[in-house]
């Protein structure tokens, strides 16, 4: 594969704690950091050990770099995206993609249009846990699926608590945050996502930015030839002491995946059938962004693909808008 040469739009959290070791394990260079405020990109660079910070998007995008990691503000991505597809680069963008499921599929329009790779930055359908359900799944290990259960509820860390609860930015809120996480681990496992029921609140005496930070969601997926499937999801900011986990039933066993949700996850696989119960082993070891940039790698040398492609992400994102949409209104979405 490829050693790949980065540019990183934002200087985020995420980038510095996550993507940058992953990108360098994997034998990429990062070699500059684009963020809004002059100060913020020479900090964030003088501290990772990047060679360039800018303020100017079109200075980094003629850096020679291959691909951009875009990890800004949830508002400012379809902009920052279109702009770095249209010089040339392959894009790996946080998610969510946009603020509109319009915005989305033209951002995957334009990516196959220049042949380039557009990626959504989605660890959790790259996770071994994931893959293991999705593998037992198709294998028939639990008959026909009928039910799928989500558990999301975390604790948002205090360093975190700035502009994904409200203040002002559009896109902030646990919905875009955390519920687009789930359906980017359901849609792949499940079918087509075809109608959204949420009900979203604001719990924290700590959440002074007004946007809500806990909702529960039931989706309904359908297959061809198969009953429809009802998932619900649990996704919070507010909650400190529980753990994270999938369930899927079926007709003839349930899968549970235990620890399933979070980015550092040891997690454990059960398969219960008439047969009984057992743990299913699961190599948990590798780091899940490391997954990711190493498949987006694999992506753009045309030997892979990404583990969320951008209809993935653009899949994930209309979930999540269709839950805002139901949480707002008091009423089932139907989706197109």
């Amino acid at each position: 594969m490829p050693a790949l040469k980065w540019g990183l739009i934002g200087a985020s959290d995420i980038a510095a704690t996550r993507v940058i070791g992953a990108i360098r394990s994997t034998g990429g260079e990062t070699v500059g950091v684009f963020s809004g405020s002059a100060e913020r990109a020479r900090e964030f660079a003088a501290s990772n050990g990047l060679a360039g910070a800018t303020t100017d998007l079109d200075e980094i995008l003629a850096w020679d770099i291959d691909a951009v990691y875009i990890s800004s503000t949830n508002d400012k991505h379809f902009d920052q995206a279109c702009h770095a597809l249209r010089a040339g680069k392959h894009v790996l963008c946080e998610k969510p993609l946009a603020l509109t499921a319009d915005q989305a599929q033209a951002m995957v329009d334009l990516a196959e249009e220049l042949g380039l790779v557009l990626a959504a930055n989605h660890h959790l359908p790259g996770s071994p846990l994931h893959a293991k359900v999705r593998e037992l799944v198709d294998a028939g290990a639990i008959g026909t699926v009928l039910s799928a259960k989500i558990a999301h509820a975390v604790l948002l860390p205090e360093r975190l608590r700035g502009w994904r609860i409200g203040g002002g930015t559009p896109g902030s809120g646990v919905i875009l945050d955390i519920t687009c996480h789930d359906a980017s681990v359901l849609n792949p496992l499940l079918g087509t996502p075809v109608a959204v029921s949420a009900v979203a609140v604001n719990q924290a005496d700590w959440n002074t930015g007004g946007q809500d930070d806990a909702a529960m969601t039931v989706i309904r997926y359908e297959r061809s030839g198969r009953p429809p499937v009802l998932a619900q999801t649990h996704d919070s900011f507010t909650v400190g002491f529980a753990g994270t986990s999938l369930e899927v039933h079926g007709t003839a066993g349930t899968i549970e995946v235990l620890d399933a949700m979070t980015q550092d996850t040891g997690g454990q696989v059960l398969l219960t059938t008439g047969a009984g119960r057992q743990s299913i082993d699961v190599d948990c070891s590798q780091d899940l962004y490391v997954i990711a940039v190493q498949a987006f790698t694999a992506a753009v040398d045309g030997t892979g693909v990404p583990t969320a492609t951008g209809r993935d992400g653009l899949m994930a994102l209309k979930v999540a808008v269709a839950a805002q949409e139901s949480a707002l209104s008091g009423r089932t979405v139907h989706l197109n």
